[in-house]
């Protein structure tokens, strides 16, 4: 099996596969013959510099065509595509380099300035050389045949209690996205389908536009930050008929209060959190739609979701895909293993592979609740995971940003309800002189954007002068999320 092969030239030669749209506003549609031909160049490249089938070849680049056809390349000559986030830092970058041990990162000049020694780059300036036809260009690399478990993506989790980890999904992974693509995403030959999440996360690498070229749909991408006054224009003009967006997107979209009906969209998804039976009646109304609640992990790939053709319930991340079979255990979300196709394979460095001791189920750690017709709530995370804005994000890292700050003497991240954003990070800091105040809370939060991902930092930082602990010195963060801290001494 191959990606290329199997999905990309199945289509005739000069259909529209991708609208791709840049920082500046320029336009482009390519076709599926176009996008062979040009990540074949991108696979010739590769192979050059000594990339071969197996390799890792990391992206740091944002929704832009040369990270799709990067990633083709990849996926051609049998090599493990590894995108990564465009916020990630240099600690960030450092470990995952040292995790994934990658050959090379094709990536955008500006990030690459953070990469860690020792691996080489290829920037776009590389990237835009090769599709020159005017110039000479190396050999592709052949199609390579693989076998259904062969290697072929690695996508880092959040870290919820300790370093971020890697996990490995299996060339097996990309057509099985047809499940989630015909039930969920909802698409199909007539349809251009924009699915607006950042490149590096679980939900990008198998939605952007492995989905939609499932379906037979067309992707589009766009290299910009969101703008609320800009979303529904776009949708308009381009005649987006689904169209998938993160929570946040939606409530600061429905904020504007200027939502209009959008006669080319017929399909509306989200997932990483619930939306709301006012948020989806606030789209049922300006839209005439309903707002499909989606939910899958990292590990697992997609499992649940408000399928087509079904009515959302509000507040519900839907039904399990066809097949794929899940249970509650002391308010547990499991999954068989066995039967979730997208299901990883492991985490690199971790030789025994998934843990399936209890008879081949995988735990979740999200607490869910059901109801009489088989419609899953999520209920939150058993390992005080903080989804803010659709980002997972573990407090450990968090924490260890705040710690490496000489002021810092203790740390604890946790979340805290926000009507935009559905929650937001909240740190309660111990500082060592023992004093707080606006400067220093200020100083903390551009702390951590230096060292992390931006959308890690906390958004509310409070100060104490002791955490709440168990006996054996774990943190008791119940109370903290309650607002319990030994003497709050600043803002």
């Amino acid at each position: 099996m191959n990606f290329v092969s199997d999905v990309l030239e199945r289509f005739p030669s000069a259909r529209p596969a991708l609208l791709a749209i840049d920082a500046n506003g320029e336009r482009r549609v390519w076709h599926f013959g176009e996008l062979i031909a040009m990540s074949a160049g991108i696979s010739g490249a590769l192979a050059a510099r000594g990339v071969g089938r197996g390799d890792v070849v990391m992206t740091l680049a944002g929704n832009r065509i040369e990270w799709v056809l990067t990633m083709l390349a990849t996926w051609r000559m049998g090599a493990v595509a590894l995108p990564m986030s465009t916020q990630l830092r240099s600690g960030d970058l450092e470990h995952r380099v040292g995790v994934a041990n990658p050959s090379v990162c094709v990536g955008e000049e500006e990030l690459l300035g953070s990469m860690p020694d020792g691996v080489e780059c290829m920037t776009m300036a590389d990237v835009e050389a090769v599709l020159d036809e005017d110039r000479p260009q190396e050999t592709p690399a052949s199609v390579a045949d693989l076998a259904p478990e062969d290697p072929a993506l690695i996508v880092f989790t959040s870290g919820t209690t300790g370093e971020p980890r890697a996990a490995l999904h299996t060339a097996s992974y990309l057509p099985a996205q047809r499940g989630q693509a015909e039930n969920w995403v909802g698409s199909n030959k007539d349809d251009l389908v924009w699915v607006t999440t950042a490149t590096g996360w679980s939900k990008s690498a198998r939605n952007v536009f492995v989905a939609p070229w499932l379906t037979g749909a067309a992707a589009l991408i766009c290299d910009a930050r969101f703008d609320p006054a800009e979303r529904q224009d776009l949708c308009e003009r381009e005649g987006v008929s689904v169209l998938c967006q993160a929570p946040t997107e939606y409530r600061m979209l429905a904020a504007r209060g200027d939502l209009r009906p959008m006669p080319s969209l017929r399909r509306a998804i989200s997932a990483g959190e619930p939306l709301g039976k006012d948020m989806l009646e606030a789209y049922r109304e300006a839209w005439g739609l309903e707002v499909a609640d989606g939910y899958g992990q990292t590990e697992t790939g997609h499992v649940c979701g408000n399928h087509l053709g079904l009515e959302v319930k509000p507040g519900s991340m839907g039904m399990p895909l066809p097949g794929t079979e899940v249970r509650v255990a002391d308010g547990e979300l499991q999954v068989r293993a066995a039967t979730c196709p997208t299901f990883f394979a492991g985490y690199i460095g971790d030789e025994d592979g998934p843990d399936l001791s209890d008879g081949g189920w995988w735990a979740t750690g999200d607490l869910v609740s059901e109801d009489d017709d088989g419609h899953f709530f999520h209920e939150g995370r058993a390992d005080d995971m903080i989804t803010s804005s659709g980002y997972r994000i573990g407090p450990g890292e968090v924490e260890s940003a705040l710690l490496s700050h000489p002021a810092v003497a203790e740390a604890a991240a946790v979340s805290h309800p926000d009507p935009e954003r559905g929650s937001v990070v909240r740190a309660v800091v111990v500082l060592r002189d023992g004093s707080g105040s606006d400067a220093i809370a200020t100083e903390l939060r551009e702390h951590v954007k230096s060292v992390t991902a931006p959308y890690k930092a906390p958004r509310i930082v409070e100060f104490a002068n002791g955490l709440p602990r168990t006996a054996s010195g774990k943190l008791r963060r119940a109370e903290l999320r309650a607002g319990a801290a030994d003497s709050d001494l600043g803002p």
